[in-house]
């Protein structure tokens, strides 16, 4: 157990000689692994957003619904107590005559409605359903339009499905983005590692001929590849952070001005972890595949 973790740790000191012996070199390469590792980050980030942007609006949506002009108190007391049995969610009744001093209190509506020989409002229940699902929405609204002396039901649901759809797309556009630059960074990690094993072709073969496992050669070029992977992470998720600090300020101005308070939130501690376990994990596959093809040749 002492010897494994002794050449293990030998072949990490390896890893870390071989990206301070070229800082240029290490450092050109690691901007392109941030880069490659920013984009769809980033582009995660922003759903992430947008999807906390849609919850907070859902958990406001409303359904009205309207009852007819002649529905007196029993059939009120019969919708107040289907609304109860059957829980959506919040609700207040609206009187017709509530309804008809808040429109009479609005901005030029008061001779209008002075005006008019009757009330014509009706009654009006307003649901705030627990589930704020597009689908659960449309649901309670078929099933409010089949109560009895239900006129009219109104639910603004579209833009909700509209920005849905968009979210799912925005989502497959950024896992296609992972999916390449995930390429591109073992395609950089190999290029890397290929140039390195090259340099040094000639002390691998005496290696060989001397006795050295296959294991014992790959490992200082697979710690290699996965340190410079994680770090290549962590300059990712510090470009993203740094970008969310600097938009936190504006983007918290424009929700104010349309009356919210939504602050815009980057990556967690966990999300930092997975980044750069991500970026390992590649670096260490883009090592795998160039030792392997390299080694053949040898062998």
């Amino acid at each position: 157990m002492s010897n494994w973790l002794a050449q293990h740790l030998s072949a990490l000191r390896d890893a870390l000689r071989r990206l301070a012996a070229s800082p240029l070199n290490t450092g050109l390469s690691l901007l392109v692994i941030g880069i490659a590792l920013t984009l769809p980050t980033a582009g995660w980030v922003v759903l992430d957003n947008l999807r906390e942007i849609t919850r907070s609006a859902s958990s406001v949506q409303q359904i009205s619904i309207f009852m007819a002009l002649d529905a007196g108190k029993r059939e009120i007391g019969e919708i107040q107590t289907r609304l109860r049995d059957a829980k959506p969610g919040a609700w207040r009744f609206i009187a017709k005559d509530e309804a008809l001093k808040r429109l009479q209190s609005s901005e030029g509506m008061s001779e209008i409605v002075a005006s008019l020989p009757k009330n014509p409002l009706p009654d009006a229940f307003v649901v705030e359903p627990t589930d704020a699902q597009p689908e659960s929405l449309e649901r309670l609204a078929k099933t409010f339009s089949g109560w009895p002396k239900v006129a009219h039901v109104q639910l603004d649901s579209a833009w909700v499905k509209r920005f849905d759809a968009f979210l799912r797309i925005g989502k497959l556009v950024v896992t296609l983005l992972a999916c390449l630059f995930a390429g591109a960074l073992v395609a950089v990690t190999f290029n890397t590692i290929r140039l390195q094993i090259l340099a040094q072709g000639a002390e691998i073969e005496v290696a060989k001929l001397i006795g050295a496992t296959d294991a014992f050669i790959r490992r200082p070029f697979h710690y290699f590849g996965a340190l410079q992977g994680a770090l290549g992470g962590l300059l990712a998720a510090l470009i993203v952070t740094a970008g969310v600090h600097l938009l936190a300020a504006p983007v918290g101005e424009l929700a104010a001005l349309y009356g919210g308070n939504f602050a815009l939130h980057g990556l967690s501690a966990g999300n930092t972890a997975l980044l750069a376990g991500s970026g390992a994990i590649l670096g260490w596959l883009g090592a795998q595949i160039s030792l392997a093809i390299r080694l053949r040749r040898i062998n």
